[in-house]
């Protein structure tokens, strides 16, 4: 598949062209380790000498960058701290899957150092500012790459998020920012910042190219050991009408009447899409998110760097700022660790109580946009703002996508943040899609995990038919229209809902109209348990010569049926009734 970005039409010309616009935008700031162009050229060459002998790769033609706490073999890692560099002998996991993918990677971008903080400021490499107003802070902890997708240069980059660096970035950048759940992606390769909440993330300009780098980069790693596997019971996509949670308007706290305004403006607008919005009350995660940095869990960034930050020869470079914050939890004691965890136990119980029956909820991803000058004055003050709808997602093991939803009266651009349990993370991607009208995204670059069933559906099952809910509300995916090979007949069934048996027949055969569905691995026997005589499940063949999992008919059950192969599929067969 060729995912060439707009009318580039190889690696190398891509490259040409993202090398051009770091010129045109001037912003130094957005790189720690920009590499050498002819360098970057020659690794096009390379994939474009791979493409045309045949290799499968799915990301020739993109380019991207890293943020600078990701391991990028030939590139130091500093994490935002001259003396903290070290050279990689490899490439983290998750580079080296987009690498593989075809993927050329430009350089590292800049952050708030060791990943600590949200305003993306807090650097000796310089503040990054925002791509369209640079009297305003970019967004941190992944400033650099945020910028970097927001101004062009680059097709997606890659960021991590804890509290909410691979989303605050997005917000004020316009752009889409993808958290998946937390051990889908490997963190082998990257500098921790809190060990058990971090994960990589990614931006880009829409949906598609976002969750299918996210796709390329999942996966277990055995030597991450917070890695984990897709479940085979996880949901592949939204149903048709999901329900989703938005606060109640008492609830929002630190909004600005505008922008207010822009998340009315945004529930309306995801109303429209076709979803119900239910209220829901956001206090137990707001509370959640406050134990991030107001509580012990904040001695995990200690466990990572602390060592390195209280050493004297680490004086020069380091932030004020993360210092303090970093270096003070040093001190926490261990039942404080303790009794917060019980405490968020007990605020995610809460929050699982108000969302009951909820496919996702619907947040600003943020309720202001600081200047430099803001944050300069009141470097903690305005950061804890920042992170007050996206401190919570990790601690409560959601998966989050961050879109954009226009601007405020007083032209910030304004983002919402879909999130919902963990390996939810084609459902919030569905919605979101729908919320921005994302409908040219190609089904193929949505990376299924490999549980995923495929499954040929002929009648009632289809799309918009009595028994596609049976579908849906076990979390399957419609992947394309197809058609079987002509080796098939298509009888009415005397049943109740109505529905055709399809059965494979020596000769005289014909194609039939059907869907491929994706069906999660768990859903399969449950499919089976409750299909009544006389459905089967079996193997059905279909033009393009594949195989699949498919809904037959016992052939005892179409002696005397009407056979209404000749209409081609059970809808023209039903058209035809009218």
């Amino acid at each position: 598949m060729n995912t060439t970005v707009g009318t580039v039409k190889s690696a190398e010309e891509r490259v040409r062209a993202a090398y051009a616009r770091i010129g045109e935008v001037d912003r130094p700031e957005v790189w720690i380790s920009l590499r050498d162009e002819e360098e970057a050229l020659a690794a096009a060459r390379e994939v474009d000498e791979r493409r045309a002998s045949g290799a499968d790769l799915p990301l020739a033609g993109t380019v991207f960058a890293v943020k600078d706490n990701i391991d990028v073999a030939g590139f130091p890692t500093t994490a935002g701290h001259p003396g903290y560099a070290y050279e990689p002998e490899k490439n983290a996991t998750a580079v080296a899957r987009l690498l593989d993918a075809g993927a050329v990677v430009l350089g590292k971008t800049n952050l708030d150092q060791f990943a600590t903080g949200l305003v993306g400021t807090r650097s000796p490499y310089g503040a990054v500012r925002d791509a369209h107003r640079p009297d305003r802070v970019s967004g941190g902890s992944s400033s650099g790459s945020g910028v970097a997708v927001a101004l062009g240069i680059v097709d997606f980059a890659l960021g991590t998020d804890t509290a909410g660096s691979g989303r605050v970035p997005a917000a004020f950048g316009g752009i889409v920012g993808v958290k998946p759940t937390i051990g889908l992606v490997p963190n082998t390769g990257v500098v921790p910042a809190c060990r058990t909440l971090d994960c990589v993330t990614v931006f880009a300009a829409g949906t598609g190219l976002a969750r299918q780098v996210a796709g390329l980069m999942s996966g277990v790693d055995p030597a991450d050991p917070r890695s984990r596997p897709w479940p085979v019971d996880a949901p592949l996509g939204a149903p048709p009408k999901p329900r989703v949670g938005v606060p109640d308007p008492a609830d929002l706290v630190g909004m600005a009447p505008e922008w207010r305004a822009a998340f009315e403006a945004a529930v309306k607008r995801l109303a429209d899409t076709g979803a119900e919005t239910v209220q829901f009350h956001v206090k137990p995660f707001l509370e959640a998110g406050r134990l991030l940095y107001e509580g012990a869990f904040v001695a995990e960034r200690y466990a990572a760097v602390g060592s390195f930050l209280v050493n004297p020869e680490s004086a020069e470079g380091l932030d004020p700022t993360v210092a303090t914050i970093i270096s003070g939890a040093g001190s926490l004691p261990a039942h404080q660790l303790v009794a917060d965890t019980e405490r968020l136990d007990r605020l995610r119980a809460e929050a699982r109580a108000q969302t009951a029956g909820l496919d996702a909820i619907l947040l600003p991803t943020v309720g202001e946009h600081p200047t430099i000058a803001e944050v300069a004055e009141d470097p903690i003050g305005v950061n804890s703002r920042l992170g007050t709808y996206t401190n919570f997602c990790n601690l409560f093991d959601m998966a989050a996508i961050a879109i954009p939803a226009g601007e405020t009266e007083d032209g910030a651009k304004f983002g919402v943040t879909l999130a919902a349990p963990a390996f939810s993370d084609h459902v919030v991607a569905d919605i979101a899609e729908r919320f921005l009208a994302d409908r040219a995204v190609p089904v193929d670059t949505v990376a299924l995990p490999p549980s995923a069933v495929p499954l040929v559906v002929v009648g009632a099952h289809l799309s918009g038919q009595p028994l596609n809910g049976q579908l849906t509300s076990l979390g399957a995916r419609l992947l394309a229209p197809v058609r079987t090979a002509a080796e098939y007949r298509l009888y009415a069934l005397d049943t109740e809902p109505a529905k055709p048996g399809l059965v494979r027949v020596a000769e005289g055969g014909a194609q039939i109209e059907a869907e491929l569905w994706a069906l999660p691995r768990a859903g399969l026997g449950g499919l089976l348990a409750e299909l009544p005589a006389p459905m089967a499940l079996g193997r059905v063949r279909l033009a393009d010569g594949a195989e699949h999992v498919g809904f037959l008919c016992e052939p005892a059950a179409v002696a005397g049926a009407r056979d209404i192969t000749s209409f081609g599929g059970w809808r023209a067969f039903l058209a035809a009734r009218e």
